[in-house]
């Protein structure tokens, strides 16, 4: 006997959003062109970051302070503004259209407050501090472009939560990945709660980088959280693009994201227990970080690969879709690896950071060449769409693999130019390889801007 399935039964097992019409696309489409602004900017800085630290060439960039600020302004726009413009992309899709004008209310707060940021270093904001996940400048202008950006974040996670539309009665993967959705605003609730207790709950009489540590600590280790659910929610849908049939149901997946949601409501219970500034608040963070996010991801990446194993080759206009995946899951996987190896404070702890983060911007960067025609521009170049993860991945695998070599001899992290002490042979090397994947990966970056930008330039299509 033959068994047959109907397209609903298909779909049923797809984990794509449905793309609606009208103000709420055009509403997504602006927090698309923030996040693509927000990567053409840090990508100006990061060039200026590579060169700053290969050996060599570091000469050209002698200005050690110059260095940390534009490490702070890449740091922030290519990991802060761009992931969370792609969640109120991902959120104004899954959304009604209510309160809209609190929803673009939103937008114009955040690009102002990112354009305040970028521009600062350029119109006199200087002291950069390198706080933990999200670094500053010390200086009145950059604060308030970045107060101006977190008061758009909290509005946009607030209209996500009020605007959600209704799941339905029947489970299928489409409800499970708007399910998933949910928890990643849930997630950037507790990251807001968790800055405003770590202001609130700090002592008086700490100031400069000690400061913006303490007040970063918990609400940036709830970033992350909020960052993985992102991925999660990215995987499932390049996998569905790509022709590759998850052997989970939307029950199952639906547990994964609750799972992962689980460890974030650790939070309270952390500050509840432990004063903001004592090392047990800091160590809890750290240890809830490296065991908690493995909850769903694990079992989900295992799964994944397993269908990878068992499908066919993607079709050629999907191909950059399976090959985003792959090196997403690659380098994400990769840098969860690193940080068990971390011992001090040495560049093994970028090490870990690049891959990781490297891996949720692949998974983006694959989700945003499916969503372009999908949001009524053409499709991304065939070619350079499939070859440009492999370029980007290839170059942040290279640079993850060089700094890793290089914290095994001590380089410091966040130095540049001769304060890095590249005094023998194997340390410069190890850096050079640094810089070498680097610069390949900037290259790979400035593809995928190009490829997007090219698709786009003809402007929206009514779709």
């Amino acid at each position: 006997m033959t068994i047959t399935t109907t397209a609903a039964e298909e779909n049923d097992h797809e984990f794509i959003s449905p793309i609606p019409s009208g103000s709420r696309r055009t509403l997504a489409v602006a927090w698309l062109w923030l996040g693509l602004m927000a990567l053409l900017g840090s990508g100006l800085f990061s060039v200026m970051l590579v060169l700053s630290r290969t050996p060599y060439l570091q000469n050209i960039f002698p200005w050690v302070d110059f260095f940390h600020t534009a490490l702070v302004i890449h740091v922030d726009l290519s990991v802060l503004v761009w992931f969370l413009a792609f969640a109120g992309l991902l959120w104004s899709l899954n959304s009604t259209a209510r309160f809209m004008r609190l929803g673009w209310g939103a937008f114009i707060l955040a690009a102002a407050g990112t354009a305040v940021m970028a521009l600062s270093p350029f119109i006199g904001a200087d002291h950069p501090l390198m706080s933990n996940y999200i670094p500053v400048l010390d200086h009145p202008l950059f604060l308030a472009g970045l107060l101006g950006f977190a008061a758009g974040f909290a509005l946009l996670v607030g209209r996500s939560m009020i605007a959600i539309p209704a799941v339905g009665q029947r489970m299928t993967a489409k409800s499970a990945l708007r399910f998933g959705l949910n928890t990643v605003s849930v997630s950037a609730v507790m990251v807001l709660m968790a800055f405003i207790w770590s202001y609130v709950a700090l002592p008086g009489g700490i100031t400069g980088k000690a400061y913006f540590e303490l007040l970063f600590w918990g609400g940036g280790h709830m970033l992350q959280f909020t960052y993985t659910l992102l991925t999660l929610i990215a995987w499932l849908w390049l996998a569905s693009v790509s022709g590759i049939r998850l052997p989970l149901s939307p029950r199952v997946v639906v547990l994964l994201f609750f799972l992962g949601l689980v460890t974030v409501f650790m939070a309270p219970l952390i500050y509840y227990a432990f004063p903001v500034a004592s090392a047990e608040h800091i160590k809890l963070f750290t240890w809830l970080m490296a065991y908690g996010g493995s909850l769903a991801t694990l079992p989900l990446g295992l799964a994944l690969l397993y269908a990878w194993f068992r499908s066919p080759p993607a079709a050629k206009e999907y191909a950059c879709h399976r090959s985003a995946l792959m090196t997403s899951m690659l380098l994400f996987g990769f840098g969860g690896v690193i940080g068990f190896l971390i011992e001090g404070s040495n560049v093994t702890i970028p090490a870990h950071y690049h891959g990781s983060i490297v891996g949720v911007t692949l998974a983006l960067m694959g989700l945003t060449y499916d969503l372009l025609p999908r949001l009524g521009y053409s499709a991304p170049h065939l070619k350079w769409s499939r070859i440009q993860p492999y370029v980007y991945g290839g170059g942040q695998l290279l640079h993850v693999v060089g700094l890793v070599w290089s914290g095994g001899y001590g380089v410091q992290r966040k130095v540049a130019g001769v304060e890095q002490g590249l005094d023998g042979l194997e340390k410069i090397t190890a850096m050079g390889l640094m810089g070498l994947g680097g610069l390949i990966a900037i290259l790979g970056g400035l593809l995928f801007l190009i490829i997007v930008l090219s698709a786009m330039k003809s402007g929206r299509r009514d779709t």
